[in-house]
């Protein structure tokens, strides 16, 4: 029946009998509840799998990891416990926080504060930048027992390490300096990454003065600002 047809039949009901015409008209939906919330069961169980995939790249750090797979472990338990209690309940959604794994993974995303340069040459200070707020009797000696072992194995890459007040301080070695990065939390590994090919960047584009004992400050270009304006 053409859509024209459709249209005389239905006026032609309607005079003879209102009633008869709502007959006409498509049914409602059906709404399978029980269907909807085992859906969103295989939804969590999908987030959970690529939660691994994220932390395994570097997408995320460890505690993001950590809290992110107990609040969908969570909601799963609490759903899987409500529906089997209330089959094709369609107060199912209530029991769940849709859309509160977007804000603990905001939540605990490192925040860079802060760096500070020093030449592995000569030891002495070359930048500090951000809110690097750290007393150098800290770090110091931590800076230098590992630019110690940084000249007897080349290459050993970037260490992070857990400080005051959660905070983590992160080792960015060079053949002629080493970067430190504060952050306000552990930073994830592609957060370390971003960094390390930073680092790269500043020795590459500085190294006539890198290579001196005496360097002169004024003639460094230092493209760590970028990234205090630009969050990692």
């Amino acid at each position: 029946m053409s859509f024209i047809d459709q249209l005389v039949l239905f006026f032609s009901f309607k005079k003879k009998d209102p009633q008869a015409a709502v007959l006409l008209k498509e049914p409602p939906p059906v709404v399978n509840n029980q269907r909807d919330a085992e859906e969103y069961l295989q939804k969590l169980e999908t987030k959970m799998d690529s939660l691994a995939s994220r932390f395994a790249k570097g997408g995320i750090n460890r505690k993001q990891f950590q809290e992110l797979y107990a609040f969908y472990q969570a909601e799963t338990t609490r759903l899987e416990k409500y529906i089997s209690q209330n089959p094709d309940s369609a107060h199912w959604r209530d029991v769940i926080n849709e859309g509160k794994s977007v804000i603990i993974r905001r939540r605990l995303k490192a925040q860079l504060l802060g760096f500070s340069i020093y030449s592995n040459i000569s030891g002495m200070p070359l930048r500090t930048l951000g809110r690097f707020g750290l007393d150098p009797a800290m770090f110091l000696p931590i800076l230098h027992a590992y630019q110690a072992v940084t000249k007897e194995t080349f290459g050993a890459g970037m260490r992070s390490t857990e400080i005051s007040d959660g905070q983590w301080l992160t080792f960015m070695p060079g053949y002629f300096s080493t970067t430190m990065a504060l952050f306000t939390t552990e930073p994830s590994g592609e957060q370390i990454r971003k960094l390390t090919e930073l680092h790269k960047i500043f020795e590459r584009a500085n190294e006539r003065e890198l290579v001196k004992v005496k360097v002169e400050l004024a003639r460094l270009v230092v493209p760590h600002e970028f990234f205090l304006k630009h969050p990692l």
